[in-house]
């Protein structure tokens, strides 16, 4: 399976839009998604990523249902070192890094500053709920930490297979008819979503990882081993289509100048 994250283009916040470069960005952004073969489109509710999503949805005639639950994660919380009221992340490296909370897939939205916020907590696990009725009507059932598909043929792969054996041209085959998803959505929830499929502390990806307007996030499920399933990222935010077109890389998000090669 492979699920694909398409952060919205370069945002007008104030009117929930997309700034004109955000628009050529998203623009972009559709001359490569259409030509994939995605099984469905999801998007969140709001409207810099539902505009995004509708030059790709216009150019392949297509729609996306939209998921309440994909909205940005917007929680607000009172920064104790900022002093900032905002987003739950943005903080700086000696205070978030600092508590164990933090640093703990399981347990980090139990941090002090995240309990300011009961909504955390309980959207968190709403997020992870959704997500995975979602993936089990493709078939992948939670199990733990990992994701299992119960009706799938089993296989058993030692390691990587030479592209050139039985083995791996079996395999080919059968992915062949793999679904695809693909989520218009934002970069707060794109790290939610990714912190429960890795199991990775939410704090970790959301100061360690900047998405890109339009950027993608592929990840695909690696089957290897009777009917278990893991979600391994193959590219995280992505933007060739846009450095390809000599369109520059927009900051939203960013603290720092980004790279634009």
């Amino acid at each position: 399976m492979k699920i694909i994250f398409a952060r919205h283009g370069e945002p007008d916040y104030e009117n929930d839009t997309l700034t004109e470069k955000g628009w050529k960005e998203a623009r972009l952004l559709a001359e490569r998604i259409s030509k994939w073969d995605v099984t469905d489109f999801y998007c969140s509710p709001l409207g810099r990523a539902q505009d995004t999503a509708s030059c790709t949805l216009n150019k392949m005639n297509r729609t996306a249902v939209t998921l309440d639950w994909m909205r940005e994660f917007s929680y607000f919380i009172d920064d104790p070192i900022t002093k900032r009221n905002g987003i739950p992340w943005d903080f700086v490296p000696s205070f978030w890094s600092s508590d164990p909370l933090m640093m703990d897939a399981d347990h980090w939205m139990e941090a002090d500053v995240m309990k300011q916020n009961p909504q955390i907590a309980i959207q968190y696990r709403n997020v992870c709920e959704n997500l995975d009725k979602l993936l089990a009507s493709y078939g992948y059932v939670r199990e733990n930490h990992f994701y299992r598909m119960p009706d799938a043929k089993e296989r058993f792969i030692i390691q990587t297979p030479d592209p050139n054996t039985p083995e791996a041209l079996e395999a080919a085959l059968n992915h062949t008819d793999e679904p695809c998803i693909v989520f218009f959505c934002h970069l707060g929830i794109t790290c939610i979503v990714l912190s429960h499929l890795l199991n990775i502390p939410f704090p970790l990806l959301v100061h360690g990882f900047f998405l890109p307007t339009t950027s993608l996030t592929i990840l695909s499920s690696e089957e290897r081993w009777g009917n278990e399933a893991y979600f391994r990222v193959q590219a995280m935010g992505d933007v060739h289509h846009l450095l390809l077109c000599n369109e520059s890389i927009a900051k939203a998000g960013s603290f720092a100048d980004v790279f634009q090669g």
